[in-house]
This record gives C-alpha cells, sequence and structure tokens, in this order.
C-alpha cells in the first residue's frame, strides 16, 4: 500500500506532517521541568476541546479501550449495575468488558443503524427507584454504524428520571471533529484516543473526569493499578507521572491542539460536516444509502455505506488495497460484509475525500456492482464547489 495514498479507515487517521515532526524529539528526563512544560499545554488544550470545567484530565498510555477500563475501574465495584444500549461493534465492547469486569449490565438490544435509545433509556432509570444502576454508558460515535447518538439529549432523559447515575461516554471517534460538550451535556467521564481527530499515531487514552466521577473514587472497589487515576493526580499536578509516560505522543498532542485552535474548533466542526455531506451526497449517487437510520443521527466522521444485494463490501476493501493502496475500513460484527465504511475525519480536504471516491467507484466498477463511473465524484464535486468556505473562495 502507497504511503502516498491517504487512507479512509475510521482511524487511524492520516498524519499531517507538523504532527510527525513534533513527535520526534530527543530522549528527556520525564521528570524534568521540560516535561512539564510539554506536558501542561497538552491538558489545558485537552479540557478546551472537551469543554471540561473543573475535574481532572489523564493522558494515559494506551489506546481508547484502555481509556474505557480506567473510567469503569476507577468508578464502580464489583456486582455494580451499568445501563447500556448495545447498538453496534463499540458499545457491544464496552459492554463486554463491563460483564469480564464482574459488573452487571442492563443491556438494551438496539438495532444497528440506530442511536442510543433516549426513551427506552429514560424509562429503565425511572423503574430504578433504589437507584441500582451506578452508570450510563453511551457511545458518542458508533464507529461501526456511522451513527452519532444525541449525548445532550441523553443527558435530558437522565435529568428527567432524577437518577443520579454516572454518565461515560466514548467519544474516540468523535472527540476533535465533531462538537463535544461535557460542561453542557453533564458528561461526567469522556473517552477519547491520539489517533482519530487528534491524527496521531496510536497510543493516548485522553480522558476527561468531572468532580462527580473524581469523587465516585472514593467507594470504587473495582482492582486498578496501571490504570488508577488517585496516581495521577499525585503526580500530574507537578508535571509528572506515576510511570514513564509516551513522550513523542505528549508533545505531538500538545501541538495537534494548537493546530486545531489554529482553525478554530467551530471551523474545524465545519469542514468534518462539509466532508460527511460531500460523501453522502455520493452514496446517495451510487443508489446506496448510509447504514444509520436518519439523516439526524449521521456521522460526520464516518459513513458506513449499505452495498447492493447480491454484494460484499469486505471485498471492496481488500480489492482497493491491493489494486489502488487505499485503505478503507470492513463492515463489523452484525454489518460485516453489508457495509463497507469511509473514514472522513482528521487531516482530510475535499480533494482528498473525492480521490477515495473515485477510488471506491473503480472498485465497485470492477467488481461488476452495479454503478456508473463518476456518479457520485460529481454529486460530491457539485456540493463542495457550493459549500466551499469563504476563506478558500476568497483564497
Amino acid at each position: 500500500m502507497s504511503s502516498q495514498n491517504p487512507v479512509f479507515i475510521p482511524g487511524p487517521t492520516n498524519m499531517p506532517e507538523e504532527l510527525r515532526k513534533a513527535c520526534d524529539i530527543p530522549t528527556l528526563d520525564h521528570r524534568s521541568p521540560a516535561f512539564a512544560r510539554l506536558f501542561k499545554p497538552a491538558v489545558a488544550g485537552v479540557r478546551r476541546v472537551l469543554n471540561l470545567h473543573g475535574g481532572e484530565v489523564f493522558l494515559l498510555p494506551t489506546t481508547g479501550t484502555g481509556g474505557w477500563e480506567a473510567a469503569i475501574s476507577n468508578t464502580l465495584s464489583p456486582g455494580d449495575t451499568v445501563l447500556a444500549a448495545r447498538f453496534g461493534m463499540f458499545s457491544h465492547r464496552w459492554i463486554d468488558m463491563c460483564q469480564r469486569h464482574r459488573l452487571h449490565v442492563e443491556v438494551l438490544e438496539t438495532p444497528w443503524g440506530q442511536g442510543a435509545p433516549l426513551a427506552r433509556i429514560e424509562a429503565a432509570l425511572k423503574a430504578d427507584r433504589d437507584h441500582q444502576i451506578k452508570a450510563v454508558l453511551a457511545t458518542h460515535n458508533e464507529t461501526a454504524t456511522g451513527v452519532r447518538s444525541d449525548i445532550a439529549g441523553l443527558r435530558r432523559a437522565m435529568d428527567a428520571a432524577g437518577h443520579p447515575a454516572l454518565l461515560l461516554v466514548d467519544g474516540v471517534s468523535s472527540v476533535g471533529s465533531m462538537p463535544f460538550d461535557m460542561a453542557g451535556w453533564g458528561v461526567d467521564i469522556a473517552v477519547a484516543g491520539s489517533q482519530k481527530g487528534f491524527m496521531l499515531p496510536a497510543g493516548l487514552a485522553i480522558l476527561g473526569v468531572s468532580d462527580k466521577a473524581l469523587a465516585a473514587m472514593a467507594g470504587a472497589r473495582l482492582p486498578r493499578t496501571f490504570f488508577d487515576f488517585a496516581d495521577q493526580i499525585r503526580t500530574n499536578a507537578a508535571g509528572g507521572y506515576p510511570y514513564t509516560p509516551p513522550v513523542g505522543l505528549i508533545a505531538g498532542l500538545a501541538r495537534s491542539i494548537e493546530m486545531l485552535e489554529e482553525e478554530g474548533l467551530e471551523a474545524v466542526y465545519a469542514r468534518h460536516h462539509r466532508l460527511a455531506e460531500g460523501v453522502r451526497r455520493a452514496v446517495a449517487a451510487w443508489g446506496m444509502t448510509p447504514c444509520a437510520a436518519s439523516p439526524e443521527l449521521y456521522s460526520e466522521t464516518i459513513t458506513a455505506v449499505v452495498v447492493p444485494e447480491g454484494c460484499n463490501g469486505t471485498d471492496l476493501v481488500q480489492l482497493a488495497a491491493k489494486k489502488y493502496g487505499v485503505a478503507f475500513g470492513v463492515g463489523l460484527g452484525e454489518v460485516a460484509g453489508k457495509v463497507f465504511r469511509i473514514g472522513h475525519l482528521g487531516m482530510l480536504t475535499e480533494v482528498m475525500v473525492l480521490a477515495g471516491l473515485a477510488t471506491a467507484e473503480m472498485c465497485m466498477a470492477d467488481l461488476g456492482w452495479p454503478v456508473r463511473l463518476g456518479s457520485g465524484v460529481a454529486a460530491a464535486q457539485d456540493y463542495y464547489r457550493s459549500s466551499a468556505p469563504a476563506m478558500a473562495l476568497a483564497a
């Protein structure tokens, strides 16, 4: 696969040369003031991106999965009840993790292609009069299906039920690419990763933790060592770590946030919407549909394209990699073979997206799928031409 071709998977994402250089630093003493000068701006920047008021930011040397484990192990105890909807592979994996940690999970089975079922969650919380449910787990952006859930609406449902449960949110494929409002949405723990909207290599789980979640640590009895927030708090305050940190990634994160803020977060979100809408226009021109069941569920970072009857999405992904050196995402779990996934997040432009759409069309034609070459590309071009931001037009 050519290193010159952009990837169209939902992460790891394309890495700007500037961030590659920011991560490439000489060895330095991670217990020195030099490390603190890298670490503290990264933490402050994450706080701004998440809109976290109070609480703590933790940068853990792991991936999003490790971030999930840190979230539950620091706030819950064996036998605690948590509430979660299963509507995609990543919500499923979080449920599986909780079960392996001997938590009792009330699972709301939901069709893949739908988002978090707010009315059913509210009803379950209202029925829990003794407040046995200690946490509600939510996947903001379900990467397997290209579905965005309404976290603000989920907070309203929890408030309507008058329930004190913690709200733990997987924002791995949304934070840094789509609006995320910890304070406004009342999120208690948000989990993100370095390899998605932050455009870095995998290796950092990025967590925002509210004061309420920190208070829950006092009674939490799930075992934890490497992911213990208490150890992080004791050392992070001085710009240090309880163990050896990934210095290069933290340096890259600080620069990544500078780049996002130089573009402007609202402009970043608008760019992702524009790229995503162009992809959706292409999908419609192909005579296909997103896996997401309705427009309000559409993700701005990933589109899972439902393939025609008799076709296999995995065939397209494999052919694209072998023949054209381009990476798309395969379908996962219940939608394996039924979809292929186009990632459109991170370091991407309209021109790069058009290249991905053209490659997908060539693969469809090679496989004998019913597609007219150029149809999706033209639909995306029409949209991008009419929606170009004022700065691009001025240039």
